[in-house]
């Protein structure tokens, strides 16, 4: 079997190991150059799954290298009043998860864990990541199928696999009905250096790399975790920082300016600025020390809930077919755990459309459970009516006190 994957971002490159550690004849073809054309990154937070399915995929090496360059994370949520503090916590640290070698949560940024899974493909005497090789279309036929690229080449397989990410070209041909649809909620990111100069200022709680979730009584929402995962991609830590905090400020697009996609960093900065103008000093310490350069928007959008379809030598990957919010944390992992469930299904059937079929399959179901929590989480973040926020406020100092209650909000792991 030979499987053409379009796209080595983290879902092609751990399933072109898998398969080829399988004895498949697997290939990469990627638009950008090896060194370069790759998206700034806030880091990733690797869980259970996606752990599971590096661990299973890759060999040795590779997942050294990931232990290697991560860290542990802890499994805390916390949410915040922008004035007064914690209102409650959520302990996540399931003891098998917590130490575990391989399932054991890890943070890690995105361009270190590419270079983990880099390790190995340009070694070959038959080069088996094609560079700079843009997809253009495919056409089907007996024999399985044929990539067709926009400098005039082709490559043939028997299966083709879209893992070219959000605006995928695969999905665009083979479910050209399958689109993606905008929540009406934009993000406002920033990413700040943690200097010896603001770790002096902050709580314990807000630089341990818990998640916390700061919930005002009116509209908006904001995130804020930091990684302990060296220099980020993209950004130059001075001062002595090794750490960066990661924050973004969502609300329903209609609450700011029409041309907000328009806004340079300055002004993003600013009016994030003076929507927690009244916020208490530590929150809004970290809005003032992020550099503008670092602010942009992000516009939510997410897949629908995934139909059925007949499987044919065609497949996608990742955000290629599930593309969701980041609002989960739980997209990288998915696009993880898609490969390795399509390397299992590969490796145990070697007729193409059984195989393809109960990849899909089981991946729709485990897909549409991400795409319904990521687009929960957002709404609920950023829609919700002020009646709506005071009450999840209230439930949330009352079950941190009531066991009964906190355990039927959030099982017994509150405080």
């Amino acid at each position: 079997m030979r499987v053409l994957i379009i796209g080595a971002g983290l879902g092609g490159l751990t399933l072109l190991h898998g398969l080829r550690t399988a004895g498949v004849d697997a290939h990469v073809y990627e638009r950008s150059p090896r060194h370069g054309g790759q998206p700034a990154s806030y880091g990733i937070h690797l869980d259970a799954d996606g752990l599971r399915a590096l661990h299973n995929s890759l060999p040795d090496e590779n997942f050294k290298q990931i232990d290697a360059d991560a860290v542990t994370a802890p499994m805390i949520i916390r949410f915040r009043d922008p004035r007064h503090g914690i209102l409650a916590t959520v302990d996540k640290r399931f003891p098998e998860h917590a130490t575990d070698p391989v399932t054991k949560r890890r943070a890690i940024s995105r361009g270190k864990l590419r270079e983990a899974l880099l390790l190995g493909t340009d070694t070959t005497t038959e080069p088996i990541t094609h560079w700079e090789r843009t997809f253009d279309h495919y056409e089907q036929n007996s024999t399985g199928v044929r990539a067709y690229f926009t400098d005039g080449t082709h490559a043939d397989g028997d299966l083709l696999v879209g893992a070219d990410g959000s605006n995928s070209r695969v999905r665009r041909q083979r479910l050209p009905e399958l689109q993606r649809h905008d929540l009406g909620i934009t993000n406002i990111a920033g990413r700040t250096p943690l200097t010896r100069e603001l770790a002096a200022v902050l709580p314990a709680d807000l630089t341990d790399g818990g998640i916390n979730n700061v919930v005002p009584a009116g509209k908006g929402w904001m995130f804020l975790s930091t990684w302990a995962t060296g220099d980020p991609d993209n950004t130059d830590l001075s001062n002595g920082a090794d750490r960066y905090i990661v924050w973004a400020w969502a609300a329903a697009t209609p609450s700011y300016p029409a041309d907000i996609n328009d806004y340079d960093g300055n002004h993003l900065k600013s009016l994030v600025t003076d929507r927690v103008s009244t916020w208490s000093d530590p929150l809004r310490a970290i809005v003032a020390a992020t550099d503008p350069a670092a602010v942009n928007t992000v516009p939510l959008r997410t897949m629908p809930q995934l139909p059925h379809w007949t499987p044919s030598t065609v497949t996608m990957l990742g955000d290629a077919i599930h593309n969701m919010t980041p609002m989960a944390g739980i997209g990288a992992n998915t696009a993880l755990r898609d490969a390795d469930q399509l390397r299992q299904a590969l490796s145990t059937d070697h007729r193409t459309l059984p195989a393809v079929e109960r990849y899909e399959n089981a991946m729709r179901q485990y897909a549409n459970e991400a795409l319904r929590l990521s687009t929960r989480n957002a709404r609920n973040a950023t829609l919700a009516t002020t009646a709506n926020r005071m009450a999840f406020r209230a439930l949330l100092r009352i079950g941190s006190r009531l066991p009964i209650l906190r355990n039927k909000m959030f099982g017994p792991t509150i405080r």
